[in-house]
């Protein structure tokens, strides 16, 4: 294993690897830093491509170092989608789908790491603060490394999301509230109880799974960084670890250089980020979340203040999406490439769109939209009334000829 310690992003404190999410000196949040050095000088583009098609054909820069436990985690497709770049006016536009991840969520990829750490750390129960996709991967990874699972959700979530985690044995703790007070909760359980929270005490570990998304990406464009990607906001370390995993491949040499626009799509119900970016802030200010995008639902991200920070950094834009727009994205998108998304997918095509109306993103330029979860999660969002249906009250071809002729003469 590469990596070396846990260090603070706030005041660079260093402190030995370990199940521990904030820095003692001054509770800023640590992540995890490795010898970039020997993994230039030992693990080169070739190394990479003759691994396993997983996450774990990069796991020089993954904090792990046992044989992983895992479900066949990431390796997603990246898909050229034409058909959908001619309706936004994009010419270069492709489609990282993560919705095929064992879960159906790029969740399975930040999980992955966390219940193996769980395991070097001697938890004998994974657990998870959740707005659904959350729940469904760490419930499915406990049950495949044999540990006891607990799942704590806001108790308005998405039916279908609970299903996922409780088929696959977790305790289901359904909180009366939103995702910020189930998290501050979770909070004091893994404290009381000892228990190993994957967004909590494996944090640090928990979020560097999402770089795998920019790695694969620039493996996938043939060792080439996108010119700029879309990706939804909910705590936000997603788009901070894609940043993150950028500026490692190029430390290590897999990557010439890495000049990638990064931008920020988010519900306009929970939207703090998107504020902090147009107006001008510092800082991200909480908000009350008010969307039916729950995957995004987090009115106090994490990770906001340095989403902020990144976006800037590389020159991108943050935007969100309304309801419609993101129910209107998820039709899109599923009408033009065949991928059925759920609301956090819908956000980042209606987001995509705006940008592009505002000419804030080039038609020409290379665009991946980070598609992260799968629409079977959330069909309640869809208007049942808008799918095209023929109902035959006998099974006969002159029935069947008569419904088609009643349709082209309305048409």
């Amino acid at each position: 294993m590469f990596a070396t310690q846990l260090e603070c992003r706030q005041c660079g404190e260093a402190v030995p690897l370990g199940p521990r999410y904030h820095c003692e000196s001054c509770f800023g949040p640590l992540e995890v830093r490795y010898d970039y050095t020997r993994i230039r000088r030992s693990v080169s583009r070739s190394h990479v491509a003759a691994g396993p098609p997983s996450i774990w054909r990069y796991s020089a820069l993954l904090p792990v170092e046992r044989r992983p436990v895992d479900l066949g985690t990431g390796w997603t497709p990246l898909l050229r989608a034409d058909r959908l770049g001619r309706v936004l006016d994009l010419r270069n536009l492709w489609i990282k789908n993560d919705s095929v991840n064992p879960t159906f969520s790029f969740k399975d990829r930040n999980v992955a790491v966390a219940v193996n750490k769980a395991l070097e750390f001697g938890f004998d129960t994974f657990a998870c603060a959740s707005t659904g996709n959350l729940a469904g991967s760490v419930a499915g990874f406990a049950a495949r490394a044999g540990l006891k699972s607990y799942v704590f959700v806001p108790a308005d979530l998405e039916a279908n999301k609970l299903l996922s985690a409780t088929v696959c044995g977790a305790t289901l703790v359904t909180v009366d509230g939103n995702y910020d007070a189930v998290n501050r909760l979770c909070g004091q359980v893994a404290d009381q109880y000892g228990w190993g929270f994957a967004n909590i005490n494996l944090r640090p570990f928990y979020s560097e799974g999402s770089k795998t998304v920019a790695f694969e990406t620039v493996e996938q464009l043939g060792w080439e960084a996108p010119d700029a990607i879309v990706v939804p906001m909910a705590g936000a370390s997603l788009l901070t670890k894609i940043h993150k995993g950028l500026q490692e491949m190029v430390t290590v040499g897999w990557l010439a250089e890495a000049s990638t626009r990064l931008i920020g799509a988010q519900a306009e119900g929970c939207a703090p980020v998107v504020r902090a970016f147009r107006g001008g802030a510092e800082e991200v200010q909480p908000v009350v979340p008010r969307t039916i995008a729950r995957s995004l639902a987090i009115g106090d991200p994490a990770d906001g203040f340095y989403a902020l920070r990144a976006i800037r950094a590389s020159g991108g834009v943050a935007e969100d999406a309304s309801d419609a727009e993101i129910v209107d994205g998820i039709r899109l998108l599923a009408r033009t490439e065949g991928i059925f998304t759920e609301t956090a997918g819908g956000t980042v095509i209606a987001a995509a769109r705006r940008l592009r109306e505002q000419g804030l993103l080039d038609r020409d330029e290379r665009t991946v939209l980070c598609i992260t979860g799968n629409g079977l999660k959330t069909p309640e969002v869809l208007d049942g009334s808008s799918f095209s249906t023929i109902h035959l009250t006998q099974a006969s071809l002159g029935a069947f000829e008569a419904r088609i002729e009643e349709r082209e003469e309305v048409a």
